[in-house]
């Protein structure tokens, strides 16, 4: 067998798992696609080459939309116990002024834009999540050894903790097996980027000392440091590795103490969860897709930690894969609707990356003089109020907007096509509230402001719609819905704008209907007379 020009001998005499998706690697985003595509029905395999979840220091930061993609997976109310919203991001000099505070308020996605949360209980959810599916395995202990790839699937050669040799067979393989990931480097996919000269020493405690809440980065030019409070109680402290320290040193108790010292009044009665010495990494994949396996979270891209986007842009990709994946599978859309996967996502993952690498040197610059600039121009511009409100709501952060894809662009530069819609509290018949994805689900959406959101449709574009799974919604100001003499459209939920946000919405376009993608991003717009062929624009680009 051939794989991109390497040949692999791969048995398949007998197959141990059939599937029609298989993952590499239990981390979020592997979990997650795995979530996504057994609620739809899709049989997936997950190999793991752990005994368990990983349990050491990792990500603290969740943001607004991959809550959005939790929200979709039915999980919402089982994650956000393990989160504090609102979570503030605050630079400080090293006298401890305040130059920089990032604490936006805004939930234009339904939920707290920055909000912390410890990883591993997380990962847990998802995990135990997928024992309702008959249709999900997964297998910790196994060793990945060999793989191939033809016309008809993926095929996966493991071995378990015992040396005993299992097969998986998959029409599709999603590598989530993180930066060091042996089917990118199996695969010769380059892997371009930089990794910084220092390493970090990550200290979690238990019954935080401290108790203040939020996040500070400190920008000492001696030994910079980060002190984050997070849930449960827990502390972490960060601390720049200085050349010549190793994580065998530092991690004894006596100079763990040394450190914690720093920041702490006294270091007694002080209960270490555990501690890890990591290293900051700025790395893309020259592609995402290498026919039927693709690339997904640190495998396809690594970062710095410090704008907390190595796990959301994961979670990014795995919203964006899991439903194109799922029409694929299914029958519904052809296999070139992949190749949207890595148009969409590798310019926002390496523009997050810049903005990752760009916040460390923020926080510890590599020349000292550019630490006394920095300080300088910060204080300045802490009084300027635009600029302070620029960083308050977190504005400097690229959000995505895909310019080709699964998409049908306007050609108007200032388009919400590729962008994701908002999602606000909205009215129900019922007179009950719920947030806008609720109504949705996991399906396309066509969304019409006051109007029939079906009309204009011809009968070959209606049955197109109903066999991709379509919610069609009316929207109307919230006063309307008891309206005893509104007109009951068949097929169609009618819900309420609670406040203004979606009429708003529909105030800054010059359309009336909007098309929702499964991953909520705006896929086309248009207007009662042009819905017809721009749904047909659609289908094009989605391959059905």
């Amino acid at each position: 067998m051939n794989v991109n020009g390497m040949d692999f001998a791969v048995s398949t005499k007998q197959i141990d798992y059939n599937a029609q998706v298989a993952i590499l690697g239990a981390g979020p985003v592997g979990l997650t696609i795995a979530n996504y595509l057994s609620k739809q029905g899709i049989s997936v395999v997950v190999v793991e080459k752990l005994d368990s979840l990983i349990d050491y220091p990792r990500a603290i930061g969740i943001d607004d939309e991959a809550l959005r993609t939790i929200q979709s997976l039915g999980l919402i109310d089982k994650v956000l116990p393990h989160t504090t919203p609102n979570h503030a991001m605050r630079f400080l000099t090293p006298k401890g002024h305040c130059f920089a505070d990032i604490q936006p308020m805004t939930r234009e996605f339904g939920w707290s834009r920055r909000n912390a949360f410890i990883q591993p209980q997380v990962d847990k959810v998802l995990l135990e999540n997928l024992q309702q599916y008959d249709t999900a395995t997964v297998l910790f202990s196994r060793d990945l050894t060999k793989f191939s790839q033809d016309a008809n699937g993926v095929t996966l050669n493991i071995e378990t903790a015992d040396k005993k040799s299992e097969v998986v067979h998959a029409q599709y393989l999603v590598a989530c097996d993180g930066g060091n990931s042996i089917v990118r480097r199996t695969l010769n996919i380059g892997f371009d980027g930089k990794t910084a000269p220092n390493q970090w020493i990550v200290i979690d405690i238990e019954n935080d000392p401290l108790a203040t809440p939020h996040i500070y980065l400190c920008c000492d030019p001696v030994r910079p440091y980060v002190s984050a409070a997070l849930p449960h109680g827990i502390r972490r402290f960060e601390f720049m590795v200085m050349p010549g320290e190793t994580q065998e040193e530092l991690s004894k108790p006596e100079n763990i103490n040394r450190l914690l010292s720093k920041v702490l009044p006294n270091t007694e009665k002080i209960e270490v969860i555990r501690q890890r010495v990591y290293t900051h990494n700025a790395r893309i994949a020259d592609k995402f897709r290498v026919n039927r396996i693709l690339l997904a979270g640190d495998a396809a891209h690594i970062m710095p930690v410090w704008q907390g986007q190595g796990y959301n842009s994961g979670m990014r990709d795995a919203f964006n894969l899991a439903w194109k994946l799922a029409l694929v599978v299914q029958g519904k859309s052809g296999a070139a609707l992949l190749d949207s996967y890595q148009v969409e996502r590798k310019d926002h993952a390496k523009a997050m990356i810049d903005l990752s690498v760009m916040a460390g040197h923020v926080l510890a610059p590599p020349k000292v003089w550019q630490g006394f600039v920095r300080d300088s121009i910060a204080y300045a511009l802490n009084y300027i109020k635009p600029i302070k409100q620029y960083l308050l709501e977190m504005r400097f952060k690229p959000m995505p907007q895909y310019k080709d894809g699964a998409l049908v662009t306007d050609g108007h530069k200032h388009s919400p096509v590729g962008k994701m819609f908002i999602q606000p509290q909205v009215k129900l018949e019922s007179g009950e509230t719920a947030l806008l994805d609720d109504v949705i689900d996991n399906d396309f959406a066509i969304i019409a402001w006051g109007v029939d959101p079906k009309w204009g449709m011809n009968d070959a574009t209606m049955a197109k719609w109903k066999s991709l799974g379509v919610k069609f919604i009316q929207v109307l100001p919230a006063v309307q819905i008891d309206n005893p003499q509104r007109k009951k459209l068949d097929g169609v939920i009618t819900i309420g704008d609670s406040g203004v946000d979606i009429r708003s919405w529909f105030g800054k376009t010059s359309q009336s209907i909007v098309i929702l993608r499964p991953d909520r991003f705006v896929a086309a717009l248009a207007i009662p007379q042009t819905l017809n062929s721009v749904s047909n624009d659609l289908f094009a680009k989605l391959y059905s």
